[in-house]
């Protein structure tokens, strides 16, 4: 039994939990205000083209034409009736993009979305700079977080070792956990702020260079949206591993530091 995980990592890893199961409903509150994702610096409809990347709707209705949920990905559209679009029980079914179980406020409401969703925002960037300064101090970014070389030639064998069972126990994460929590808190979270940043007109007006980087705020609100659902995607992976490698074992090394492991590597324990 060795002590992995310090108190600042334990207390950061529940504060983003909580920040981003708020910001993701709330921000599906959001879209649904206008559920679609353009490129560019605007939507193309009042200008008579059709920017769009993904559109989610309604279709029918008229007639013979039962009302149905479409989702439309790149000009290629996909029934989703019952899930996006059109959802509920049959007999009530409500025409809306995400449905009312998988937002905050569950009803529409735009404006209550939006405070929720800038305060568990800047409570995210609170917890980030906090954890960075923290793991800096300790080492834990330098040992825990950044892929060195060794990490980068043992992925290929960790790789096929999570593939094929049992996952290792080992002190120290391994390569492919250090890619993961690196793509994310490098990479998945600053595109977050930084997109989330895009979309304020008044931001734009203080960092005009935000608009020039992702190629204007529609872009960056896509960008926001598929960088929403990678961290979804992350998460999934993440409970799925937990769930493998032994759900007791993985939930008190976050709840108390403590985990338990088949064999030591080295001496040295997680400050």
């Amino acid at each position: 039994m060795i002590r992995r995980h310090g108190p600042w990592t334990r207390i950061t890893h529940w504060l983003w939990a909580v920040c981003l199961f708020f910001l993701l409903l709330s921000g599906l509150q959001i879209f649904d205000a206008h559920p679609a994702l353009y490129l560019g610096q605007q939507s193309g409809m009042a200008q008579g083209f059709d920017n769009a990347v993904l559109r989610i709707g309604t279709e029918g209705g008229q007639g013979a034409a039962p009302l149905r949920g479409v989702t439309q990905v790149f000009g290629h559209d996909l029934d989703t009736t019952g899930v996006l679009g059109l959802s509920g029980p049959k007999d009530a079914r409500q025409p809306r993009a995400f449905p009312g179980w998988a937002t905050i406020p569950s009803g529409q409401d735009l404006a209550t979305g939006r405070v929720v969703h800038f305060f568990f925002a800047w409570a995210l960037v609170g917890t980030l700079a906090v954890w960075a300064v923290a793991s800096g101090l300790n080492g834990h970014l330098r040992r825990d977080i950044l892929p060195g070389r060794r990490d980068l030639r043992g992925l290929g064998a960790d790789i096929r070792a999570h593939l094929g069972g049992p996952l290792p126990h080992g002190r120290r994460y391994s390569p492919l956990q250090k890619l993961a929590y690196f793509i994310v808190l490098a990479g998945l979270f600053p595109l977050m702020i930084l997109t989330g940043l895009t979309m304020s007109p008044g931001m734009d007006a203080a960092w005009p260079w935000l608009l020039d980087l992702f190629g204007g705020r529609q872009t960056a609100r896509s960008l926001h949206f598929l960088g929403m659902a990678l961290i979804v995607a992350f998460f999934v992976v993440h409970i799925v591993m937990v769930l493998a490698a032994g759900p007791l074992n993985e939930m008190r090394s976050i709840l108390t530091g403590r985990y338990r492991i088949r064999s030591q590597p080295d001496a040295t324990e997680e400050e």
